[in-house]
């Protein structure tokens, strides 16, 4: 059962950080400011509650597997251990991506119709841009904490 679990995260992960991936290149790759934003005025909403989908897994599968292998008992009786820094600093850094998310998505469904203000556009990007790299940071420690266990 464990296995499946883990697969489902990393399947989620995939799903997650390839999103990630892709709306990235987009927003790189399409100079077209028009074209950029009639592709996010398709592709947002959809991503949106495709992205939701694949975070409320990552949150399940991981937490599963946090009590199953023992990891909350690593925070509490051996907080010092390179596991437990590990995972509460992943855990800490998921915890902010989520929170990046949740501001993100509000601000995206808020504004899908009509234009942004530039505070709203300037946290809208500057979001995802961290959503981006915490991404990359995440991947990093959940490789490091592969390794231990």
């Amino acid at each position: 059962m464990i296995k499946t679990i883990l697969y489902v995260h990393i399947l989620s992960a995939t799903a997650w950080v390839g999103g990630s991936l892709l709306l990235f290149a987009l927003g790189i790759l399409l100079r077209d400011k028009s074209a950029q934003k009639s592709v996010y005025a398709h592709l947002g909403p959809i991503y949106g509650y495709f992205e939701t989908f694949w975070l409320i897994l990552l949150w399940i599968t991981g937490l599963t597997m946090f009590f199953h292998f023992g990891i909350d008992d690593a925070l509490r009786y051996a907080p010092d251990s390179d596991l437990a820094v590990l995972m509460g600093t992943k855990l800490t850094i998921v915890g902010v991506l989520t929170l990046l998310t949740v501001i993100h998505m509000f601000i995206a469904f808020k504004t899908h119709t009509v234009d942004r203000t530039p505070l709203q556009n300037f946290i809208s990007r500057g979001s995802s841009l961290l959503i981006f790299f915490l991404n990359l940071v995440i991947l990093w420690y959940a490789i490091g904490i592969r390794d231990l266990l």
